[in-house]
């Protein structure tokens, strides 16, 4: 990909886990310099907890789906291939808020 940038939702080639889509989570600042970046697993099973962003077709998906920060994982930027769609300006507070609650502060 040229330009990544947190909240960016992009197919990543998991070696583990196969071609799946996932939420850029990184900060801006870092993703330049970095060669991994963390990122939030897209899926089709929601469960409505307060570690997950809902996501549907105002951030680029056809089907509603979850970002899933109990499974953030760091991996190779090279890994990160087609965009898939960004995430909603006003969900992006929701990022925050996901981050806080996985940590549990």
């Amino acid at each position: 990909m040229s330009r990544l940038a947190q909240g960016d939702i992009c197919w990543v080639e998991i070696p583990d886990a196969g071609r799946r889509p996932a939420l850029v989570v990184t900060r801006d600042a870092a993703i330049p310099v970095l060669n991994a970046v963390l990122v939030a697993p897209v899926t089709r099973s929601i469960r409505r907890i307060p570690t997950e962003i809902m996501l549907g077709s105002e951030d680029g998906l056809s089907i509603e789906c979850a970002a899933n920060f109990d499974n953030l994982r760091l991996v190779p930027r090279w890994t990160l291939t087609d965009p898939v769609g960004r995430l909603a300006a006003v969900k992006t507070l929701r990022l925050c808020h996901a981050l806080r609650a996985v940590a549990d502060c």
